[in-house]
């Protein structure tokens, strides 16, 4: 059986804060506001994962009312929700993501968030794809208010 699911996330820049996206602290004078670390990339792939479980989605499962998640890894969460797929009996199949960004440039860090985010999902490096993109100064993002993150994920019957 194959399943899909798309997961979509978006927090604010705020300077000082440290900036994670899948996974991999980037250089950078704002980093995202949020309950967790607001690893953007990371929470668009666990609600992606989540839905297709067909389990609702990230806000449910890890509330940002709780204390428990307050500053907690994203990449954590993800191998939780990981054991949810072993349980119901699936593996992932791929993973297509892209992120939202006017700066920084993402590109000399695609590599290293691939390889974050294979190894939370069990998966090889071939099964991950991490893409980034600016919006042409348009819009949050390319007003550098914030980041944005889209993902599609497969997973299948073991």
């Amino acid at each position: 059986m194959l399943r899909i699911g798309f997961g979509y996330d978006a927090h604010r820049l705020i300077e000082g804060l440290p900036l994670i996206i899948g996974g991999v602290e980037i250089p950078h004078d704002a980093g995202l506001e949020g309950h967790s670390d607001a690893d953007v990339l990371t929470h668009a792939v666990i609600d992606a994962v989540i839905g297709a479980l067909a389990l609702g989605d990230i806000g449910q499962h890890f509330p940002d009312t709780d204390p428990a998640y307050r500053g907690v890894s994203s990449i954590s969460m993800l191998r939780q929700v990981m054991a949810w797929v072993r349980r119901d009996g699936f593996q992932l199949n791929n993973l297509d993501a892209t992120i939202v960004a006017q700066r920084p440039k993402l590109m000399p860090f695609l590599t290293d968030m691939r390889e974050k985010l294979a190894e939370a999902l069990e998966a090889g490096i071939k099964q991950v794809n991490v893409k980034a993109t600016t919006t042409e100064r348009m819009g949050f993002c390319g007003q550098e208010e914030g980041i944005a993150a889209y993902a599609v994920v497969s997973i299948v019957s073991m």
